[in-house]
């Protein structure tokens, strides 16, 4: 890459954020919600895979751009877990769910495979990465989506929310090949190499997709705000129509471009669009500013 990908100091107030922050779209809100509740663990977990495969990386280059994905991730989740707090100060509690999350990627997914299975420890490394590699082809997707939202914006969704999402969407576009070519370059060659990144995403995608409604329906369950709550798939429909939303259809169809043998992630959104972001982030420039300061007092 032509620049260092790197993490960026970052800095929310979420005391006026309020709890429906798109206004009078309750299921917009908690289908976005439910990023909060799967990336503080799961992007822990993608560092703690990554630090496994570190000493196979031979090449200088990947290597820089692996540790600034590392570090950039480390922040994600760091900042979504401020959220989850957010939400308990407003009465909607979490850890049930987050727990059930918590166990996935710590227990199902850790360092040694399940279940006493006898997969090879070097086999074991190469499936995670190859789903890292499948989950990170989604967080491209919707990272170039919410920085074209601007539907967000007319609904008068809450700034500060809005900052968050299109902070982290443009992080995930800008290092959105680091999973892939980490894979590549430490899963082998050839046909074997393409049929464990194929059975990555055929495993990731239905598994996202489950924890998606399932957080959703959580979330409206226990919404203090809505007394009878339910996700229903007509309501996901609606918002999507208006724009508050990818489409299920839009993901089902990043799928098989993932799958194409030919496909590299740097085909996937706008670098520059996520660039520019990066550099007019509100939260990103108000931590700057507070750097500045602090080293010049």
């Amino acid at each position: 890459m032509s620049y260092a990908i790197k993490p960026r100091r970052v800095s929310f107030d979420w005391e006026r954020t309020p709890l429906h922050w798109i206004p009078d779209e309750p299921t917009a809100t908690h289908v976005i919600n439910v990023l909060h509740l799967l990336l503080p663990a799961g992007e822990r977990w993608f560092v703690k895979v990554f630090k496994e495969a570190l000493p196979l990386v031979t090449d200088e280059e990947l290597l820089k751009d692996v540790k600034g994905f590392m570090g950039q991730e480390a922040t994600h989740s760091v900042q979504h877990a401020y959220v989850l707090e957010h939400l308990a100060a407003q009465n909607l509690d979490t850890d049930r769910y987050t727990r059930h999350v918590e166990w996935l990627f710590d227990v199902l997914l850790g360092e040694r495979p399940p279940f006493g299975s006898p997969i090879p420890k070097a086999e074991w490394l190469k499936f995670r990465l190859s789903l890292i590699a499948a989950i990170e082809h989604f967080t491209a997707v919707l990272g170039n989506w919410i920085l074209a939202a601007e539907a967000l914006d007319g609904a008068g969704a809450d700034e500060v929310m809005l900052d968050l999402l299109r902070w982290h969407g443009a992080e995930e576009v800008e290092h959105r090949a680091v999973a892939f070519d980490m894979y590549q370059h430490v899963a082998g060659e050839g046909l074997p190499r393409y049929l464990r990144r194929a059975e990555g995403m055929v495993l990731a995608w239905p598994a996202l997709a489950y924890l998606w409604v399932a957080g959703a329906r959580y979330l409206m369950r226990h919404d203090p705000r809505l007394p009878h709550g339910r996700y229903r798939f007509r309501d996901h429909r609606a918002a999507a129509a208006k724009g508050l939303l990818p489409s299920w259809a839009a993901l089902n169809r990043a799928m098989p471009r993932y799958l194409r043998r030919s496909y590299h992630p740097s085909q996937e959104g706008s670098l520059r669009r996520a660039v520019e972001y990066l550099a007019s982030s509100p939260a990103a420039r108000i931590a700057a500013g507070a750097i500045g300061r602090a080293a010049a007092s």
